[in-house]
């Protein structure tokens, strides 16, 4: 098992599909200002790692269904277990915006 194989099965793009069909869900990108202003999927909110534990702040209910993305899957698989361990329960990992196939937003 290689090292990328760890993040097989986030797909992005099942994932945005998924969060456009899913009605009050949050579109989280996980990644640094920076990187975000660069390009980020249209409609996410960009929550840096290092500060996940604000999502609560305009997340108000916990069962409200989040997608986390990332630039290739390592920094939104911390998200998701950090905002798990904060009592979320409707957490999705989609993986890293470098697989991305739609349009993005600068």
């Amino acid at each position: 098992m290689g090292f990328l194989s760890f993040f097989k099965g986030a797909d992005i793009n099942a994932g945005v599909k998924q969060y456009n069909e899913t009605p009050g869900a949050y579109l989280i990108d996980v990644r640094e200002p920076g990187e975000y202003s660069q390009g980020h999927v249209p409609g996410s909110k960009n929550v840096p790692l290092s500060k996940i534990h604000i999502v609560g702040n305009f997340v108000k209910d916990k069962n409200t269904p989040v997608f986390v993305y990332c630039l290739s899957g390592g920094r939104s698989s911390q998200a998701a277990s950090k905002l798990k361990s904060l009592g979320f329960t409707a957490v999705n990992n989609i993986g890293g915006i470098n697989s991305y196939k739609g349009a993005v937003e600068r």
